[in-house]
């Protein structure tokens, strides 16, 4: 698919994968919406892309708010028309290392919210308006984390988030409209810590794959983007 021209909404996209996401989609010359927790990080984005002539705009949105996710759906129609073509659901939180793996009712709650009632949020939000153009592609970050109980809110909040997809699959059939989920790989962020073996920039070009698919390809799919690293 080509993204030229079309709008894409990056979550999480002032730094790590979501930022790597934006910067490649501009690149691409996709309109991208760049949102953080932050307008003044999301628009340091913005500049930036925006010094590569590329197009940008930046929002800000708590996503634990539920308020602030209705506010950014309409912030983003506002901006498109109510023809956003990408939504890149990237943002998430990772709930404190648990040594006893004893998990508090809170982690679970926070990183369910985050994690996945704001992606699935967005995706419900924007899937109407994608199956009425005939083109979507939406793309919902996974992790390959396993055998960790001490994090066990977060293991568990992405793993929802998987299922959410894979419960939407017949709804989407002949749309138009692909989802699926790109697990980035262990990286070098905040997220992931200083120990990880993989530089965020190797997310790029893999985590680009499901967003330029031909509509052949098909939903429900998990793509690693350390397949693609070169």
């Amino acid at each position: 698919m080509q993204v030229a021209g079309k709008w894409a909404l990056v979550t999480g996209a002032s730094r790590g994968v979501g930022l790597r996401v934006a910067k490649a989609l501009a690149a691409q010359g996709a309109k991208v919406i760049v949102h953080s927790r932050s307008l003044a990080a999301s628009q340091r984005v913005v500049d930036e892309i925006t010094r590569q002539q590329g197009v940008a705009y930046a929002v800000e949105a708590e996503l634990s708010d539920n308020q602030a996710v209705a506010k950014l759906v309409a912030q983003v129609n506002q901006l498109t028309g109510h023809c956003l073509t990408v939504l890149y659901n990237n943002a998430a939180i990772m709930t404190p290392w648990r040594e006893d793996a004893v998990v508090p009712a809170a982690d679970y709650a926070l990183s369910f919210q985050v994690n996945c009632i704001a992606p699935a949020s967005l995706c419900d939000a924007f899937l109407p308006q994608m199956k009425q153009q005939g083109l979507g592609r939406i793309v919902n970050v996974t992790s390959g984390i396993a055998d960790q109980p001490q994090l066990m809110a977060y293991s568990c909040s992405k793993a929802a988030l998987d299922r959410y997809v894979r419960d939407m699959l017949p709804s989407l059939a002949g749309s138009g409209v692909l989802m699926n989920l790109m697990d980035p790989g262990w990286l070098q962020t905040d997220l992931g810590g200083e120990h990880a073996p993989n530089h965020p920039d190797s997310v790029i070009p893999g985590a680009l794959v499901p967003v330029l698919l031909d509509e052949e390809a098909g939903s429900g799919q998990l793509y690693c983007a350390q397949d693609y690293a070169e």
